[in-house]
């Protein structure tokens, strides 16, 4: 099974060796479809996901400024509850969920950061419409199979990722250092095309969620790795949503 780029769906994400302390492991049929992971019980998963991170993210959107402390705390949270995740190969539904309610508070926060520079009013509601537009378009073509995720692709987009991964902790350092990585993360044509392309490759990303979660099924997982496949999708979802926030802005600045 070839790795996605995506840290929260890797090779061993399906494999029986990972759970071997796992109780459920052993206790299900792969005859018996009500234990055996689905399409349909991950797409219902990760639209309970979707539902609790949006609550979270429109209360704590309308209640800012006062619930800046909140958002802070959802950045932080969701950070450590990602990690807990993701190292302890766990499909605990509360902790999945409860990483869902951090990024939701930690994304209204930002979306209200935002919407709070002039012209920018909205453009949370258009990511959010660009974000489901995205996910629905890719599922279309990957259902169609317009896209076919090989080693080749595999490869590619993970060399993307990594190249994308040293410019954000470059970034990162020269905030703390003093400098700032040129004409990347500005509105000018360099920093919009940029853009672009981390949208695009976090679309990608998305193809390749679909595949691993299709192989899940293919394999007859175990249906509690239907919460650990929601997880992963989730986590796409979460930074092309950030992605197209960045872009958006970038774009309406150079327009003004």
């Amino acid at each position: 099974m070839m790795r996605s780029g995506n840290p929260a769906l890797n090779d061993n994400t399906f494999s029986s060796s990972s759970y071997k302390d796992k109780p459920w492991w052993d206790g299900f049929d792969l005859a018996d479809e009500s234990t055996t992971m689905s399409i349909e019980g991950t797409a219902e998963k990760t639209g309970i996901l979707l539902a609790i991170t949006t609550l979270t993210a429109l209360v704590t959107a309308f209640s800012m400024p006062e619930s800046m402390p909140l958002a802070l705390i959802g950045w932080i949270g969701g950070f450590i509850t990602a990690m807990v995740v993701i190292f302890s190969r766990s499909t605990n539904p509360v902790l999945v969920c409860l990483y869902a309610a951090f990024e939701g508070m930690a994304l209204g926060g930002l979306t209200w950061i935002y919407e709070s520079v002039p012209s920018l009013e909205g453009i949370g509601i258009v990511a959010a419409l660009i974000t489901f537009s995205i996910l629905g378009a890719m599922l279309t073509i990957y259902r169609y199979g317009l896209i076919h995720w090989d080693e080749n692709t595999a490869i590619a987009v993970r060399s993307a990722l990594i190249g994308i991964l040293l410019v954000y902790l470059i970034s990162i350092i020269g905030v703390f250092v003093g400098f700032e990585v040129p004409y990347i993360h500005g509105a000018g044509p360099i920093g919009i095309a940029f853009s672009l392309f981390v949208v695009g490759i976090a679309s990608f990303c998305l193809a390749a969620d679909f595949d691993f979660i299709e192989r899940g099924v293919l394999s007859g997982s175990p249906k509690e790795l239907e919460w650990r496949a929601a997880f992963g999708l989730m986590v796409t979802l979460i930074w092309l949503y950030v992605e197209i926030l960045h872009l958006l802005a970038k774009i309406a600045i150079a327009t003004r």
